[in-house]
């Protein structure tokens, strides 16, 4: 299905709701046929730095940059999502658009509507459901990857599973779900079924349970989330990152099998901008921005998994391979800049690549994120801007990705020494 309907796309400030502060939040206005919805984009100006002829806010705002690249990656995201709709709808209207932009259902409607009851999903695996469909257009888009899509899947399975097998039902009403059901499908995973899963396994399934209740109370089919209070953390295995001489062998390694070559490649590109799979295969030459006066080439795009932004400035090493790959076929065709198999792929060939590197550690995609959060921490760039540049929405989640080596310790303390002792071991006097 395709329509011949039009976008019009309008950023604008909203001086009524502006707080104390005089700060105003910013909406894009989407308009097809007439109609028109307004969505917050979740940054605020104040009213006078407002550019109404170029919808944006002037240069001269500290946080400008940041401003207005999320609206333009607003923009960028609202236009593919309408593509992707009218693709599957004959007539796609605005609150569509809105829906699946912030996505919720994307014929919701609203609490009040009788469309909205008559779409109303009422079921748990009705819910999965639901959200799995319109995870499958957001994979369509680069938006999400189809590994994470088969995680999705997975999960759908092993509940779908519980409730048949435990609680003797083809289905479970939302009316009917408890906070009960979320360490007792834990057991089931752990301790009942035919091959029990690891603890972190199982936990991620019931974490991914209870995004689905989430989910629900997004979408007003339920009024709280009762799964809210377990907590999904612990037990998390510790990834240890690559040392900087495995990494300059692998870069350094004379590979003549084109496969191997160009993931050797992707791997690097991922060491040095910290990227995870999903996302440097959703980049484009439009995710390279000019930042500064002096127009330093960043690499800037909103994070599949949390949609969060990760901003990274493009270190030489990453420079050659966009060069490298700039008129690579498969690039020109996917407007992609660098070219990249699926995630299934690139992990068997990573294996491949360890083997004739001389790596004995195992690489897989997320090895390259790891590494490159212990390249910046350990090189004197501080864990906060670590966490912005890995797109994490919280900075625990960055520690975790962080080990501190003796060598960096050493440094520091050393600095501290100098400071409180003097070169015959005294402590200071401090004034």
């Amino acid at each position: 299905m395709k329509s011949n309907q039009k976008l019009a796309i309008l950023f604008w400030i909203r001086k009524s709701k502006a707080n104390k502060y005089g700060m105003a939040p910013i909406y894009a206005r989407v308009t097809i046929n007439g109609e028109e919805e307004n969505i917050s984009i979740s940054k605020n100006a104040l009213p006078d730095t407002w550019n109404v002829k170029e919808k944006k806010v002037a240069a001269s705002v500290p946080d400008a940059k940041a401003i207005n690249l999320k609206i333009a990656l607003v923009e960028n995201d609202l236009n593919r999502h309408f593509i992707l709709l009218q693709s599957q709808y004959d007539v796609v209207t605005p609150i569509m658009l809105k829906n699946s932009y912030l996505g919720k259902a994307v014929n919701d409607k609203g609490s009040d509507s009788k469309a909205n009851q008559s779409n109303r999903i009422n079921t748990l695996l009705g819910a999965f459901s639901e959200f799995i469909t319109h995870f499958e257009l957001m994979v369509k888009i680069k938006m999400r990857s189809h590994e994470t899509l088969k995680h999705w899947r997975t999960t759908k399975s092993k509940v779908s599973e519980f409730i048949n097998l435990k609680l003797g039902l083809t289905d479970l009403d939302l009316t009917d779900l408890r906070a009960s059901f979320a360490p007792q499908f834990y057991k089931f995973l752990t301790l009942e079924v035919e091959e029990p899963l690891s603890e972190i396994t199982a936990k991620m399934h019931v974490k991914k349970s209870k995004q689905i209740a989430e989910y629900c109370v997004t979408n007003e089919w339920m009024d709280k989330n009762p799964l809210k209070g377990f907590k999904c953390g612990g037990g998390e295995k510790e990834v240890l990152p690559l040392e900087m001489a495995d990494v300059y062998a692998i870069h350094q390694k004379q590979i003549d099998v084109e496969r191997l070559a160009e993931v050797r490649d992707a791997f690097i590109f991922q060491c040095f901008t910290g990227y995870a799979f999903q996302d440097i295969y959703g980049l484009t030459p439009e995710n390279i921005i000019l930042v500064g006066s002096n127009g330093e080439r960043w690499l800037s795009k909103e994070r599949g998994k949390t949609g969060v932004s990760e901003m990274v400035p493009i270190l030489p090493i990453v420079e050659d391979l966009i060069t490298k790959y700039a008129n690579h076929p498969y690039c020109i065709k996917n407007n992609c800049i660098i070219p990249i198999n699926s995630n299934a792929k690139y992990n068997a060939y990573l294996k491949e690549l360890a083997v004739i590197c001389g790596v004995n550690q195992k690489l897989n995609t997320h090895l390259a994120r790891h590494t490159f959060a212990d390249m910046m921490l350990n090189n004197g760039v501080p864990l906060e801007d670590v966490s912005k540049m890995l797109g994490h929405k919280s900075i625990r989640t960055t520690i975790r990705y962080c080990r501190v080596k003796k060598f960096r310790i050493s440094t520091n303390v050393a600095k501290v020494k100098s400071i409180l002792f003097t070169e015959t071991g005294q402590l200071k006097q401090v004034s």
